[in-house]
């Protein structure tokens, strides 16, 4: 099994910068595509960008420009590094990841973490 935890969240205000994290843990054999999904209220939940174990990277026209997604995979580990926040940035912010596990022949599969929240206010 894989364990996400987003951390970094919190209220601002606009114009300033958040740095999120996203930890995986357990039976990790390996991570392939991570991404950063958000929630607003009353809203469905919408990509805002993805990174794949090489590094290509994919971002919502809503975000590209003031938002970046990264990796660390010696710390199995993907942050979204957030400015010129603005208050449609607002959302819970969760976390996802496609991977294989130790000790089972179970294909890739996806895993999403409990959520951040994010926000900006006016």
């Amino acid at each position: 099994q894989v364990q996400l935890v987003e951390s970094g969240g919190g209220l601002v205000q606009p114009g300033e910068s958040l740095r999120l994290s996203c930890a995986a843990s357990g039976s990790i054999f390996r991570i392939y595509d991570m991404g950063w999904y958000r929630q607003a209220p009353g809203k469905q939940r919408e990509l805002v960008a993805t990174i794949s174990s090489s590094g290509s990277t994919n971002y919502a026209d809503s975000v590209k420009g003031r938002f970046t997604i990264s990796r660390d995979n010696a710390k199995n580990t993907e942050y979204l590094q957030m400015n010129s926040l603005k208050p449609e940035d607002t959302a819970v912010y969760y976390c996802n990841a496609y991977a294989t596990t130790r000790g089972t022949t179970m294909p890739i599969r996806d895993y999403w973490g409990q959520g951040t929240q994010v926000t900006v206010s006016s």
